[in-house]
């Protein structure tokens, strides 16, 4: 007897092929049969009639390492159609890590991931210190959806160079052993080496993430250690001065695929995005793989002016990194500060979070009743009422309320006509949904149904099967995943049950369900009807299954 069939679905099966309408059975975990029709003979019998079966949404840029210590559900991502997601993305991982160093890897979590220092205290369960031991961990503890592990470049400097991890060059001896840490993190299971050069990614105090201080050397020097196992991916978030140029010489000296995020639409300088992905296509060409990570969002971020992430990577605003209440206060009402932030603004830019776009800058709630009035209302209108700079307009206003204003920007990918030409470039992965991160900021965890609903259905841009492909296939092949993403015989029964005419997801809302009642933004999922694991319901219409069994898989096993 089977344990699941699912009767007149429409198949997409992950491959990019035409849908087909089909029963699909599931035995111990896996998919026993695919046929037009099967024999009756099930625990469960589920009548699709009208919907469409897909294999579960593979999230390759996911943020929960943390998370997962104290919710092995990784809320909300199993709501939202994913049953299969890559962590330790940018090298923001919190393994290895050594018990002296467990306050500064959270503080810089904390600045860089948007997170609550004190979430993470009450939250992070410390039974770890080595990869393999977190690992180990996860498995114990279990998790709803199966789990992909990238070996993070700034816990490995933190863990070789203490204190001076984010304070200088590492020296021949302390790269060779990192080059020894991610050697034995691939034993262990990694499916990579993640890191970040983005000059928008600072950790405590302001300073700047361990891995932004690395030398070209120790890149290509950890690269080259993961390739010896014959497999692995190496992820990097790359700021300006990293070339992919250099990305295929890694590429092309570790023989392993490099994948290179954060690819997106910037309205003030629209062309560089494509200019990356014309010289991906053309490592590509030359026999070198490179990846570009996408994303089908707008990148929206909720935020205060005590917590500004958006502004942070600029170089005008170090003065005020770091910094909390009356210092904070002090830097801001600075008229210096303020003009040399306007300055670095009005210079051309090849990539930053935020291009002083003023219209696309929000009110969304004061902290004070005088000012009601200001909320949902832009700071470019805001500035013009009041006869001020933008800039001020927006200072003033929250140091008037203590820096509890919340704002909220559209900062890239608004363009849509540009976004769809980066869903549809043949080297391009869509991705990049932070879940786990900037969990007050924003909540992209529901990409892949806006791909499937706004993109195929209202936009037109891709056909179904094309984006379900997007979804599953493309990334399990990347990754080495066996047997995932496509609806075959013998794989795992990771599925998504949904309704085509209204696939998508919600508007975003704060629920409190952080260590200690915190808030995080949250999204539901629209038109999902039922979403299995290696054969198990984690989620239905309703979100994630109270009682959901925790049969994820922390993937240890590649194909090379």
């Amino acid at each position: 007897m089977d344990d699941l069939l699912i009767r007149h679905a429409t198949l997409y099966d992950g491959s990019g092929a035409d849908p087909m309408r089909a029963d699909l059975a599931v035995r111990a975990g896996r998919i026993r049969a695919i046929a037009p029709s099967l024999p009756v003979d099930a625990r469960q019998v589920i009548d699709a009639d009208g919907l469409a079966l897909m294999p579960g949404i593979i999230d390759s840029h996911t943020h929960y390492d943390a998370q997962l210590t104290w919710d092995p559900y990784a809320r909300p991502s199993p709501a939202m159609g994913v049953t299969t997601a890559a962590i330790g993305n940018c090298g923001f991982t919190i393994a290895p890590c050594r018990p002296h160093d467990r306050e500064l890897t959270m503080r810089n979590l904390t600045q860089v991931e948007g997170m609550s220092f004190e979430v993470l205290q009450r939250g992070v369960r410390w039974e770890f210190e080595t990869f393999a031991e977190y690992l180990a961990q996860l498995r114990r503890t279990g998790c709803a959806i199966n789990l992909a592990a990238y070996v993070g470049h700034s816990s490995l400097r933190t863990w070789v160079m203490g204190a001076d991890a984010n304070q200088r060059a590492a020296t021949a001896a302390e790269v060779s052993q990192m080059a020894t840490l991610v050697r034995e993190a691939m034993a262990a299971g990694a499916v990579g080496l993640a890191s970040s050069t983005s000059p928008a990614h600072n950790g405590a105090g302001g300073a700047p993430m361990p891995s932004r201080l690395a030398a070209d050397e120790e890149h290509l020097a950890l690269i080259e250690a993961m390739g010896e196992s014959g497999r692995g991916v190496y992820m990097v978030t790359k700021g300006a001065q990293m070339k992919v140029a250099l990305l295929e010489q890694m590429a092309a000296r570790a023989r392993r695929p490099v994948m290179i995020a954060a690819l997106l639409h910037n309205g003030t300088n629209p062309g560089a995005v494509f200019a990356d992905l014309d010289a991906i296509s053309a490592a590509n060409a030359r026999g070198h793989r490179l990846i570009g990570q996408v994303s089908c969002c707008p990148l929206t971020m909720d935020y205060t002016m005590a917590s500004p992430y958006p502004v942070e990577g600029l170089a005008s605003w170090k003065p005020a990194l770091g910094l909390q209440g009356e210092r904070l206060r002090g830097v801001l009402a600075d008229p210096a500060f303020r003009q040399g932030v306007r300055q670095e603004l009005a210079e051309a830019s090849t990539f930053r979070l935020f291009n002083g776009e003023w219209d696309k800058v929000h009110v969304v709630e004061v902290a004070q009743a005088r000012h009601r009035e200001l909320e949902q209302r832009s700071v470019h209108a805001i500035a013009r009422l009041a006869g001020k700079d933008p800039l001020d307009a927006m200072l003033d206003l929250a140091l008037a309320e203590d820096l509890a204003t919340v704002f909220t920007a559209k900062l890239l990918n608004s363009d849509e006509a540009a976004v769809a030409r980066l869903l549809n470039h043949p080297h391009s992965l869509i991705s990049l949904s932070d879940a786990g991160a900037h969990l007050t900021f924003f909540n992209d965890a529901g990409f892949g149904l806006h791909l499937l609903g706004h993109w195929v259905r209202e936009r037109g841009a891709l056909r179904l099967q094309d984006a379900v492909r997007r979804l599953t296939q493309q990334s399990a092949e990347i990754f080495g995943l066996p047997g995932r993403g496509l609806l075959r015989q013998g794989y795992a029964a990771d599925l998504l049950l949904f309704d085509p005419a209204t696939v998508g997801r919600g508007r975003s809302h704060r629920v409190f369900d952080l260590p200690g009642g915190a808030p995080r933004l949250h999204t539901d999922a629209v038109g999902v009807h039922a979403v299995w694991v290696n054969g198990e319901q984690v989620a239905d219409g309703s979100g994630v299954l109270a009682d959901a069994p925790l049969r994820g898989e922390v993937i240890a096993e590649f194909a090379r």
